[in-house]
């Protein structure tokens, strides 16, 4: 598995996958090194998309592996990565959240995440808040 930022000509690819971010914000967090996608031999695996809390802490907005490549270490592995990449830039904090009828929150959980608090909007799930030290 290769693993690496997102470049421009990724955006027609994530944007087909991605209906949770406008074409134009997306061509704004690639420009900015704020996705990462994931191959197996130049096929496609998912992505790891993130932006700045508060405008100072790593928050992972978005961590989708395509299905026939889940349960195979490849979130694990990109969240590594990602994290790795974080406390190189100086941080020792990293965010992320989760609705609470997601299975995501006890991944998030094996690896050292830490519920931290919740937000309940309107008509939706609770989503939990993570943290993690780094």
């Amino acid at each position: 598995m290769k693993i690496r930022l997102a470049e421009k000509s990724d955006i027609e690819t994530l944007s087909i996958y991605d209906k949770h971010i406008r074409v134009e914000e997306l061509e704004s967090a690639v420009s900015l090194g704020r996705v990462i996608v994931a191959e197996d031999s130049g096929t496609f695996i998912g992505w790891l998309r993130w932006n700045l809390f508060w405008d100072n802490t790593p928050f992972m907005n978005m961590l989708f592996i395509l299905e026939q490549y889940r349960s195979c270490g490849y979130g694990r592995t990109m969240i590594a990565y990602w994290e790795k990449q974080m406390k190189t830039k100086g941080y020792d904090l990293v965010m992320t959240s989760s609705l609470s009828n997601e299975s995501a929150q006890y991944f998030y959980r094996k690896l050292n995440y830490v519920d931290s608090g919740a937000l309940l909007l309107p008509g939706e799930p609770l989503e939990i808040i993570f943290v993690k030290k780094i």
